[in-house]
C-alpha cells in the first residue's frame, strides 16, 4: 500500500526525524474533530515509526517527543509499524492491552481486536478518537476498512 503524503506532513516528519532521530514512515495530521487536515487548526499529530526505533522517538524520559510536541504546538501520538496488519492494528491500538487480533478478508477486510476488558475504554478513546485513529491508520497501512473489538 502505497501511503501519500500532504507538504505539512512531509515537513512535520522533517521535523520530527531531526528532532528524535527515530524514522517516520507516515504522519496524519488531524482536527479536535478527526477529521484530517492539511496544517489548519491542528489539534494532533500521529506519526508512525519504524519499528525498533519506538524508544528513540520517545527519548529518556519523553523528552524526544515533548521537543516536538513543542515545536508543532499539538498533541503528538506515536504508532510503531509492523510488517503485518494484525501486528499493525494491535500498535495503534496501544496502550490498551491487546489480546489477539484476527484480519478477516471477505467482501470488506475486518480487523477483529481482543483487547482487555479493563481496557476497551482505552482503545475506543474519549468520544471514539482512538479506535477512528486506529480505522484511519490501518486503512492507510494495510487496506483494513474497519476495526471491531471483541
Amino acid at each position: 500500500m502505497t501511503v501519500t503524503l500532504s507538504d505539512t506532513a512531509r515537513q512535520y516528519i522533517a521535523l520530527f526525524e531531526d528532532e528524535t532521530g527515530a524514522t517516520a514512515r507516515d504522519c496524519v495530521v488531524l482536527t479536535e474533530e478527526n477529521e484530517t487536515t492539511d496544517g489548519e487548526d491542528v489539534n494532533r499529530i500521529i506519526f508512525v515509526v519504524k519499528p525498533g526505533e519506538m524508544a528513540q522517538a520517545i527519548g529518556p524520559g519523553g523528552e524526544s517527543v515533548q521537543a516536538v510536541e513543542d515545536r508543532l504546538d499539538a498533541n503528538v501520538e506515536l504508532v510503531e509499524d509492523a510488517d503485518s496488519a494484525d501486528t499493525f492494528v494491535a500498535n495503534a491500538l496501544a496502550p490498551a492491552e491487546v489480546l489477539h487480533v484476527t484480519i478477516s478478508e471477505n467482501d470488506d477486510t475486518v480487523a477483529y481486536a481482543e483487547v482487555a476488558q479493563a481496557d476497551t475504554g482505552v482503545a475506543i478513546g474519549a468520544g471514539g478518537r482512538n479506535i477512528e485513529a486506529a480505522k484511519l491508520l490501518s486503512e492507510r497501512h494495510f487496506d483494513v476498512d474497519d476495526i471491531q473489538l471483541t
